[in-house]
């Protein structure tokens, strides 16, 4: 027999992923709806360059989770389409800061925008009296996880307050 602090996480386990699953689908749509030719990780590239641009590449990389040849690949393809500029560092030449264009802001804005609209009708459509273990649930769950969609580099809030 399963104890019952087993199957709860389990459970836990499956409505997380479900939920995960909405979102994605959310932001899947909001994205075709604004602009078919980018995908999801192109997305969430320029999220993150919007949550904590201007940024040098391994900072990216760092607060997507991934290696800095896969922040590369994503920031020339999106550089080719006008949705990022990449800059030199005026204080060291041979390193390299990321930002979004005006274009990249805009169709981000727009995305975010998007997404926000469908959410909210969701949790408009979930009960009172359930918002209030939704809101404390999901609270929990960042926090163990810690956010890196906004997290912030060190150093690039240093070259914020020196260029910006």
């Amino acid at each position: 027999m399963v104890s019952s602090a087993v199957v709860e996480e389990e459970d836990v386990v499956a409505v997380v992923m479900a939920a995960s699953r909405l979102v994605m689908g959310m932001s899947a749509r909001a994205l075709a709806e604004v602009d078919e030719s980018l995908s999801l990780p192109q997305l969430r590239t320029m999220v993150a360059l919007e949550g904590c641009g201007p940024v040098k590449l391994a900072e990216l990389a760092e607060v997507l989770g991934v290696n800095a040849s896969t922040a590369l690949r994503a920031v020339v393809r999106l550089e080719a389409v006008g949705l990022v500029d990449r800059r030199a560092n005026p204080d060291s030449r041979r390193e390299v800061i990321l930002t979004l264009t005006p274009s990249g802001a805009t169709l981000v804005a727009r995305v975010l925008r998007h997404r926000r609209r469908e959410v909210a009708k969701l949790v408009e459509a979930v009960p009172p009296e359930a918002r209030s273990g939704l809101v404390a649930g999901l609270r929990a769950l960042l926090d163990v996880a810690g956010d890196r969609s906004v997290h912030v580099p060190e150093a690039a809030e240093e070259f914020r307050r020196l260029v910006l």
